[in-house]
């Protein structure tokens, strides 16, 4: 549910002769290199200090590049350094923290357990949230009458170049084509238009998890492909104010996931005009700054007017008597936020996960030599992860004896787990053990001696977790601000973006304007930013009074 271009619907109407999704290919440049294993590092409690930020890397082996992309390989470490090649890092965290890999259709992706895991972590999060917040989970049909999104001009138009139709079913020639679902607003509206008669059934307030298609011209993974994974809430309100009320609350939720639980600092806003939802009459959204500066949006909710309910009769007998048509929201966020994730925390050594979405928060890794160390040291890890999980700490122990400790240290890193601890027999000896943060390389991040003790342990622990999420945090707040230029003529916004910064202005031009700007400098207006500043201001493009700054940014 995001803006969309507005092409002509030729493409879709030509007659089909055979099952087929009516599109063009898609160049997908996903194939994920191979990485270079270095040499091993040898284990045991005398490694202390070692990790893969300061050692040699190692890394699992992976299904060799495409020929249109140089291996990582051709460079000292796991994955291509960021100011290198940011696409070529981001695909490299990709196969190596085993988050995702190709799906036989071009522009399809499998999403791997690891990668899966933390989107669970952000449904079960918003889940709550959507319950807390009044609505209910319910499923709509995936194939939709394309006569449905016909209805709504606006809405045909936006989503036309990206739709992909069913035209034979059962070997038949269908009567009419179905769309797969590119988003729910037409579908939903039909059903609302029989479950609605009376005021006393509003507000109707529902959320579906589903996946949904559309065929992207450039793709990639986890930020745009041709099918992903999404929640999409759809409600209907009695009054213009109920239904704006809803889209605010909603990108409140959005919002406070991002910043608390995600550790990415959005910026909330209103979407300009040309970038409104198609069907929409106002969108609101969080709108992210990646590690190369880009804008990503992370999610949107949209006051859908009575666009929709017009279009397809969804109307209700109001308290006195009169037929009245309902006022609709739509909001979603999807998959992408796990690509917001990777480009907003990861480093050179990899994925980094705050720790309340990390599917993992501490890996504990035995050292030992003999199998008299290893009874030893294995007694006193169970005993740790017992105590740990007793404590809702999400552990794991990798106890595999076909990788050396230092592979381990720079595949859970690789992976983005927050703690790591370490365990010898030495440390067994003294009952304590070693704890390693993720965010911070090297011996710095280290805490050694650390007792046992389940109290103590515990204590550490969470302790270091908070720390490591509110760092997380700051440190992203203090990227995306140091990168934000105010301006105050076209001029100094061209030099902005020319820098890859996000430029930040009083706007009140045209529509034509918008347009001009992102023809010359290729950024778009990411939002109207709630928070504006005081006093009065002009237009940086035509010299008028302005009310609110804008946000300029290249996206993806």
């Amino acid at each position: 549910m995001g803006a969309l271009r507005l092409p002509s619907l030729a493409l879709l109407l030509s007659p089909c002769k055979s099952l087929r999704l009516v599109s063009r290919p898609l160049p997908l440049r996903l194939r994920l290199p191979t990485l270079k294993a270095a040499a091993s590092v040898s284990g045991g409690a005398g490694s202390r200090g070692l990790s893969s930020q300061s050692l040699a890397k190692e890394a699992p082996s992976l299904p060799p590049p495409s020929a249109d992309r140089k291996p990582s390989s051709s460079y000292e470490g796991s994955v291509t350094p960021r100011s290198v090649d940011f696409n070529a890092w981001y695909l490299d965290v990709i196969a190596s923290a085993e988050l995702a890999d190709y799906g036989p259709v071009r522009g399809t992706m499998v999403i791997r357990p690891y990668g899966y895991a933390i989107w669970e972590a952000i449904q079960e999060y918003l889940n709550v949230k959507f319950k807390e917040t009044g609505h209910s989970n319910m499923y709509f049909p995936q194939f939709i009458p394309y006569s449905f999104i016909e209805k709504e001009a606006s809405h045909v138009e936006g989503f036309s170049p990206e739709l992909a139709l069913v035209t034979i079913g059962g070997g038949k020639e269908l009567e009419e084509k179905l769309v797969v679902r590119p988003t729910s607003e037409t579908i939903v509206n039909h059903m609302f238009t029989q479950w609605i008669h009376s005021y006393r059934d509003l507000p109707l307030m529902i959320n579906q998890w589903a996946n949904v298609t559309r065929w992207e011209m450039r793709t990639k993974p986890f930020v745009r492909t041709l099918e992903f994974l999404w929640q999409e809430g759809h409600t209907a309100h009695a009054t213009l104010e109920e239904a704006e009320k809803e889209a605010l609350q909603m990108i409140d939720v959005y919002k406070k996931f991002s910043h608390e639980q995600a550790a990415i600092p959005v910026i909330v806003g209103r979407k300009s005009r040309a970038e409104t939802f198609a069907g929409a009459i106002r969108t609101y959204t969080i709108e992210a700054m990646m590690g190369d500066r880009k804008a990503l949006q992370a999610g949107t909710s949209h006051n859908l007017g009575q666009n929709f309910s017009r279009a397809f009769g969804t109307q209700f007998t109001d308290e006195n008597g009169q037929r009245q048509h309902v006022w609709q929201t739509s909001w979603a966020v999807s998959t992408r936020f796990v690509g917001g994730i990777i480009m907003t925390h990861g480093d050179d050594a990899g994925l980094m996960l705050p720790p309340r979405i990390a599917p993992i928060q501490v890996i504990v890794v035995p050292i030992w030599k003999t199998a008299d160390e290893k009874n030893g040291v294995m007694n006193a890890v169970s005993s740790l992860k017992e105590v740990l999980h007793k404590a809702e700490i999400r552990v794991k122990i990798d106890d595999t004896e076909q990788r050396t400790p230092g592979w381990k240290f720079n595949f859970w890193e690789m992976k983005g787990v927050p703690l790591r601890i370490e365990v010898g027999p030495r440390d067994v000896a003294n009952k304590s053990v070693v704890v390693s943060r993720r965010d911070i390389p090297g011996k710095p991040g280290k805490d050694f001696g650390i007792s046992m003790e389940p109290s103590v342990l515990v204590t550490h622990i969470k302790s270091r977790l908070e720390e490591i999420q509110t760092s997380l945090l700051q440190r992203a707040t203090s990227f995306r601000d140091s990168n934000i230029v105010d301006v105050n003529s076209y001029d100094e916004l061209k030099e902005a973006i020319a820098q890859g910064k996000w430029a930040r202005g009083p706007w009140s031009a045209s529509d034509a304007e918008e347009v001009k700007v992102k023809e010359e400098t290729g950024a778009t207006i990411r939002c109207f930013p709630f928070e504006q500043p005081q006093g009065q201001k002009k237009c940086f493009m035509t010299g008028n009074p302005a009310d609110e700054v804008a946000i300029f940014a290249k996206s993806y």
